[in-house]
């Protein structure tokens, strides 16, 4: 299987372990990846807050260099890239004079025929849970995640078109197939307070403080994201006596198929999710 890939700007930085693990577990697949070409900057999380043609053009100028490939599905594992990707596709679609215009910016045609999907969904529903399962050397027993899905991968639901958006599973059923005991909550899709980790760092620690809280009460011993805003989020803002280790789903599916990579990857992490795993046997 081939698909492009674009990893925007922060799998090439703060989040390269996602990045990195993205690409092994593709390998191990045989997905193969091919990164779209002369890609740029799709403009979260601040464009659409500043100027609204813009956060539209910007992602747009990255789906037309995809649709130059014969290759129609693309790979956009950063849940604010994928966010963007389908914000444009959806409002250039509503907008017959708003589509001309930024074609006009962008001095080419966006036909529109680019499939915008996120890792979660190519890996269950293209290579399969039963694909996923056998490819297993090394159940995750002992693993008790949360599935943390946060607001851009399911919201809008009319523009997302990803999973149920009030009750997502795909990313629980993914995990399970690892051999992990997936808690349930109802904070699946709760916000971690996004960009504000900045701005407003004393929400984003209220959010988060919840989020992890609640987590603990479900049971976990862990949370996983496909997020890196969120991963951010929950990796560094959380208090310190309410703390998990934070895992990009990768990291584990990578560590269930006993691939290279998770002991390097864990150590970018803030909270140190080493003794965790090692004291389960599986590091």
């Amino acid at each position: 299987m081939k698909v492009q890939y674009y990893p925007g700007c922060s799998l090439h930085g703060t989040a390269k372990e996602y990045d990195q693990s993205v690409k092994a577990v593709s390998r191990a697949l045989g997905i193969e990846l091919k990164e779209v070409e002369d890609w740029s900057c799709c403009g979260a999380t601040s464009a659409h807050a500043t100027n609204f043609k813009l956060s539209v053009a910007l992602p747009a100028r990255n789906l037309a260099a995809a649709e130059k490939s014969d290759l129609k599905d693309v790979m956009v594992p950063c849940a604010a890239c994928f966010n963007r990707f389908k914000s444009a596709q959806h409002h250039l679609a509503g907008d017959a004079a708003l589509k001309t215009e930024v074609e006009k910016i962008l001095g080419r045609k966006v036909e529109g025929t680019v499939s915008v999907r996120n890792p979660i969904d190519i890996f269950c529903k293209d290579i399969g849970l039963d694909t996923l399962e056998g490819k297993v050397t090394r159940k995750l027993t002992g693993l008790k995640p949360v599935s943390y899905y946060g607001c851009l991968l399911l919201r809008p639901p009319e523009v997302c078109q990803f999973d149920d958006y009030e009750n997502p599973v795909l990313l629980d059923k993914l995990l399970g197939a690892m051999g992990a005991d997936v808690r349930p909550w109802s904070y699946k899709t709760d916000c971690c307070g996004g960009s504000l980790t900045i701005s407003r760092t004393d929400i984003v620690i209220k959010m988060v403080d919840k989020l992890v809280a609640m987590a603990r009460e479900a049971g976990a011993n862990c949370v996983v994201t496909a997020c890196p805003v969120c991963m951010a989020n929950l990796d560094m803002r959380a208090s310190e006596n309410v703390r998990l280790p934070v895992f990009y789903f990768t990291e584990l599916v990578a560590l269930a198929m006993g691939l290279q990579g998770p002991a390097s990857w864990f150590k970018l992490h803030n909270v140190d999710p080493t003794p965790l795993v090692s004291g389960l046997g599986l590091l």
